[in-house]
């Protein structure tokens, strides 16, 4: 029998109880990763330093962060606090928790750090503008940081994923209306990937399979977006 994909790899998942969190947990746990499960409040900038002092030794950060799309919302109608609020739960986290990992990552000259972002982060999608500014924002850090870690031998990359079950996003409520349906056929594939196909997929990514992959923001959202 092979050896697991993420075997001695400690991985830390933040917002691990939802969105992608649990999941990847699961999976990253049965390909031999010891996973460090975190449910902390990182939209307190104090906490994602703290986050990773207290986790230690980190092979591999997977920056799972995400909020309500507030679907429909004009951006002519968009309140400060919504703004606001995309980049405190999504952004800023994102710079604080890679700015605390880097500084052991590259003393060892080896990481990874993969988040998951979402497919309107690299395509225009009306009626989420703060939502969508944030998953941009994402996007962009990814790439200028990947860029910039890469020489230590630190891989970050980002799943621009859409169409993928999980509660948050695609409830039953929704799933099961004539509206969801609508909207499917903008899905070449037809249909929405199951959390444990993108779960495999982050696996890929969180391998040492993956190191010749820097910067970069890969759709997985069935060609909705390429």
């Amino acid at each position: 029998m092979s050896e697991p994909r993420l075997a001695n790899k400690r991985v830390l998942v933040t917002q691990a109880d939802d969105y992608m969190g649990p999941i990847t947990c699961e999976v990253f746990a049965e390909q031999g990763a010891e996973v460090i499960a975190d449910t902390s409040d990182l939209t307190d900038p104090a906490r994602a330093a703290a986050l990773i002092a207290e986790t230690g030794e980190i092979d591999v950060l997977v920056a799972n962060l995400a909020a309500s799309a507030n679907l429909g919302v004009a951006a002519a109608e968009m309140s400060d606090d919504m703004w606001e609020s995309m980049f405190d739960v999504m952004v800023h986290p994102l710079h604080r928790l890679t700015k605390a990992v880097l500084p052991q990552m590259m003393a060892r000259k080896a990481g990874k750090i993969l988040v998951y972002g979402s497919a309107t982060g690299v395509k225009g999608m009306a009626g989420v503008s703060a939502y969508g500014a944030a998953r941009h924002a994402q996007v962009g850090y990814v790439r200028a940081t990947g860029a910039e870690i890469a020489p230590h031998n630190i891989q970050m990359n980002l799943i621009a994923q859409n169409f993928v079950e999980n509660p948050i996003y695609f409830p039953p409520a929704f799933t099961e209306t004539q509206a969801f349906q609508e909207l499917l056929k903008n899905v070449p594939a037809g249909r929405l990937a199951t959390a444990r196909e993108d779960a495999m997929f982050a696996v890929f990514m969180a391998s040492n399979e993956s190191d010749f992959f820097v910067g970069q923001a890969i759709p997985f959202s069935g060609g909705w977006a390429q």
